[in-house]
């Protein structure tokens, strides 16, 4: 039964097919930071030293978020959910331990399991880059505690003694709040269910990169989706045309952080633009033609009964999957535990 009426049913799979069939639909989505996360390797923020624009060719360097970071928290925002409405038992399926292999999360995001088995991910995800270079978009913050007694000591060093100073500082670097990358959430061979599903995860996830119990609070802002036969621009070039069109708008206004609105009818801009110039079947849902298909999905998602219409889908989907690719190898698996 169809869930969505704004879609026509042709761009969906009736059933998850084993192998690519040349369907694609792409989630556009611009990320805005509303806290100070950290997106880094090694204790430094990850960053790339690139060309600003598409037409400016000043070299820059630009913070990056990458494919991890972002399809990581989007995945365990799903298995809660699939946990929460009962789909998913934890003892059955942990994450980088003991997958299931036959649940929406498993099919959908991929898993490997030594030698029991693998399966690729159907979500594709690239490094993202801010819009606003490195210097604008980073602050370095001095780590310290307060103790009963008043005094301070920078982390993970003891308690300063009375009278005595500490020397020792510890500092990090964090990512501003309002600092935009474009990001482009690609789904493989959608059927109706993986869509929704996908897409509900990108709506709902709230905290990226390090220490996400503290910090790391950002906000997914989907544009529009484009449903294709073939993959579309890379984020950094989506991200450098974005710069283009926000300069010639004089809409970057150094040291003040990017106005959201501003952003968004550039990203909107450049992806119409960057669309006209792609060799592929496309059809786009931007602006006008995209506010309907977010409304009518966020009116499934935003009651008990839509949610799990959507979950229950998608399971049946995964378990028809897997139990005609992958059951002699989860049957394996368990027999070699």
């Amino acid at each position: 039964m169809a869930l969505l009426k704004t879609v026509d049913p042709k761009f969906f799979h009736t059933a998850i097919p084993y192998k690519p069939m040349g369907k694609y639909v792409h989630f556009l989505t611009v990320r805005v930071t509303e806290s100070y996360p950290l997106f880094q390797t090694d204790g430094e923020l990850n960053k790339a030293r690139v060309r600003a624009g598409v037409e400016d060719r000043t070299t820059i360097s630009r913070l990056s978020m990458f494919k991890r970071k972002q399809s990581t928290p989007e995945r365990l925002v799903g298995r809660e959910l699939l946990r929460t409405y009962g789909f998913v038992k934890p003892e059955d399926c942990e994450y980088n331990v003991a997958f299931g292999m036959d649940n929406p999360d498993c099919i959908i995001y991929g898993f490997a399991i030594g030698d029991s088995g693998s399966e690729k991910s159907k979500v594709v995800v690239d490094t993202a880059f801010s819009i606003t270079a490195f210097d604008e978009s980073h602050e370095t913050f001095t780590l310290n505690a307060p103790y009963e007694s008043g005094t301070m000591a920078s982390k993970g060093e003891a308690g300063s003694k009375p009278g005595e100073v500490t020397s020792r500082i510890n500092q990090q670097d964090h990512i501003r709040p309002q600092v935009f990358f474009p990001s482009i959430v690609t789904l493989k061979d959608p059927t109706e269910a993986s869509f929704l599903y996908v897409f509900n995860n990108i709506l709902r996830t709230r905290h990226y990169g390090a220490q996400t119990t503290r910090t790391g609070r950002v906000r997914n802002e989907l544009i529009g989706v484009v449903f294709a036969d073939g993959e579309i621009v890379s984020n950094l070039r989506w991200t450098q045309a974005i710069y283009d069109q926000m300069q010639a708008n004089s809409t970057l206004k150094t040291p003040d952080p990017l106005d959201e609105n501003d952003v968004a009818q550039a990203a909107q801009a450049a992806i119409q633009s960057l669309m006209g110039e792609e060799f592929i079947v496309h059809t786009d849902f931007i602006g006008a033609d995209f506010q309907a298909l977010l409304t009518e999905v966020k009116s499934l998602t935003a009651s008990e009964d839509g949610i799990r219409s959507i979950l229950n889908q998608a399971d049946q989907e995964a378990k028809a999957y897997a139990d005609k690719h992958i059951g002699s190898k989860k049957k394996a698996a368990k027999a070699g535990a």
